[in-house]
C-alpha cells in the first residue's frame, strides 16, 4: 500500500498576523454572515431569558388587571388604584471558554479543530449582539490564558474572532480545573457560559466535573466538544500519516487493518464516554460540534431542542 499524507489543517498562527491569517480570520467572517440569520437569532432569544424582571412604571387599574399587581402605596396616596407594570431584564452576558490546546491545531476537513472553535465563537457572538447581549472571552490551555471582557459592538467581535485564531498553541496539557476555578471566582453576576474544548484531557483531571458542577448552579453552562470525523473513525486507504491527536508530531497508521480501524473507534467511544459521564456528573447540557458538517448546524439543533424542552417558553 502507498502512504497516503494527511496533514492537519494548518491555522497559520504566529506572532504576527501575516496575509494568510489575516485572509483565513476575513473567511471566518464573512461565512459566520451566512450563516447568521433572524430565526437563529429569534431561536436564541427565545430559549434564553435574562435575568430576571425589573419595575417599568405604574399606571391606572384596569377592569381585568391582576389585582395582585396593585400599587397598594400609590393607591392609598392617589385614591383611586394603580397597578405595577414590570419587563423582564433582556440582557444576558454570555462568557465563551475556548480551550487552545495543541490538539485543537488539528483538522483533516476545510477547518482545524481551533478555526471550527473560531467560527462557533463569532456565530455565538453575532447571535448575542442582534438580541443586544455582551459577550466575554477566556482563553486556556495548561494554564488561563486572555481574558476579554464581556462587551459589545461589530469591532469586538472581530477582536473575539482573531483572539480564537491568533491564540498561541498551548503545548502542556489542557487544564480544565484552572481555568473554571477562574470562571468560579471571576463570574459573579449569573452568565450563559460555553464551555468549548475537544475534551482530550478530561480523563487526566479528577476535579473538572465537580467545579463544572458548581459552575452550573450559578450559571448556564453548555459545554461544546469540537471533534474531527477522523477522530472518531479511520478511513480505509491504506498507511495514514497524520498529526499526532494528542500532541507534537506525527503518527503512521495502517488503515488497511481492520483491528487497527476497530481499535481507533473503540478508543474514541471511551473517549466519548469518559466526557459524556463527566458532563452528565455535572448535570451540564451539552452538543458536538462535527468539523465534517456545516458548523451552524449543531448550534441550531441545539437551541430547538433547548426550546423544546421549555416549552417554548
Amino acid at each position: 500500500m502507498q502512504s497516503s499524507p494527511l496533514q492537519p489543517a494548518s491555522s497559520g498562527r504566529s506572532d504576527r498576523l501575516d496575509p494568510g491569517v489575516a485572509k483565513r480570520i476575513q473567511q471566518v467572517h464573512l461565512r459566520t454572515h451566512r450563516l447568521m440569520n433572524t430565526a437563529l437569532a429569534g431561536s436564541y432569544r427565545s430559549t434564553f431569558r435574562g435575568t430576571g424582571i425589573e419595575f417599568e412604571e405604574v399606571r391606572p387599574y384596569i377592569p381585568g388587571d391582576d389585582v395582585r399587581s396593585i400599587d397598594w402605596n400609590v393607591t392609598a396616596r392617589t385614591g383611586e388604584p394603580f397597578v405595577k407594570l414590570f419587563r423582564e431584564e433582556r440582557e444576558l452576558t454570555v462568557n465563551l471558554i475556548v480551550d487552545t490546546a495543541i490538539t485543537l491545531d488539528f483538522g483533516t476537513q476545510r477547518w482545524s479543530k481551533l478555526e471550527g472553535a473560531a467560527q462557533l465563537t463569532a456565530l455565538i457572538t453575532m447571535v448575542a449582539l442582534h438580541n443586544q447581549d455582551r459577550v466575554g472571552l477566556t482563553l486556556f490551555g495548561s494554564e488561563p490564558g486572555l481574558h476579554l471582557q464581556p462587551s459589545k459592538g461589530m469591532h469586538h467581535t472581530q477582536r473575539l474572532i482573531r483572539s480564537v485564531m491568533m491564540a498561541p498553541v498551548a503545548h502542556g496539557r489542557s487544564d480544565y480545573s484552572a481555568v473554571l476555578q477562574a470562571a468560579e471566582r471571576t463570574l459573579h453576576r449569573r452568565s450563559l457560559l460555553f464551555f468549548i474544548s475537544d475534551f482530550h484531557a478530561a480523563a487526566h483531571d479528577s476535579e473538572w466535573v465537580e467545579i463544572l458542577a458548581r459552575l452550573e448552579r450559578r450559571h448556564d453552562v453548555i459545554a461544546v466538544r469540537v471533534v474531527d470525523p477522523l477522530e472518531e473513525a479511520l478511513p480505509e486507504v491504506g498507511r495514514l500519516r497524520l498529526g499526532a491527536l494528542d500532541g507534537p508530531g506525527q503518527l503512521e497508521v495502517d488503515t488497511s487493518s481492520a483491528a487497527v480501524r476497530d481499535a481507533w473507534e473503540q478508543e474514541a467511544q471511551e473517549r466519548r464516554r469518559v466526557i459524556q459521564a463527566g458532563l452528565a456528573r455535572a448535570r451540564v447540557s451539552h452538543f458536538d460540534l462535527d468539523l465534517g458538517g456545516d458548523l451552524a448546524d449543531p448550534l441550531v439543533a441545539f437551541f430547538r431542542r433547548r426550546e423544546m424542552s421549555r416549552g417554548g417558553a
